[in-house]
């Protein structure tokens, strides 16, 4: 496998320059996740470093390699990858003051102000 040697910025990788993996289309993963243990012996903290652009060049504007920048919010996107044709991410139904929602509950009427609709007879 052929491997790039990659900067990071920011976090506690800050200045380091670690040999990346690279994937099949020759680039780097988008997200790196790097696992640190927990000193008390608990769950280990998990690194979020997200993949840039490290500059470009003046002529036509083309990357030279990429970096990788510290995301201290850690992952949001659950490690799916978001096609067209995905289904959306699954949410709870929640009210603003965190109280469950009892809409789901009631069944959906397409008639306004829940008039008898012309088919039901």
């Amino acid at each position: 496998m052929k491997s790039e040697d990659t900067p990071f910025v920011g976090g506690p990788l800050d200045g380091r320059v670690l040999p990346i993996l690279l994937g099949p289309t020759g680039h780097p993963p988008k997200t790196y996740r790097v696992p640190v243990p927990d000193a008390a012996g608990g769950p280990p903290t998990v690194l979020v470093y997200r993949r840039e652009q490290a500059a470009q060049s003046k002529r036509l504007g083309l990357h030279k390699g990429w970096k990788y920048v510290y995301d201290p919010e850690g992952d949001s996107g659950g490690g799916r990858i978001r096609w067209p044709w995905s289904k959306p991410a699954p949410t709870p139904a929640t009210q603003p003051d965190g109280t469950p929602d009892s809409a789901p509950d009631r069944k959906p009427d397409a008639t306004p102000d829940g008039k008898p609709d012309a088919a039901d007879g």
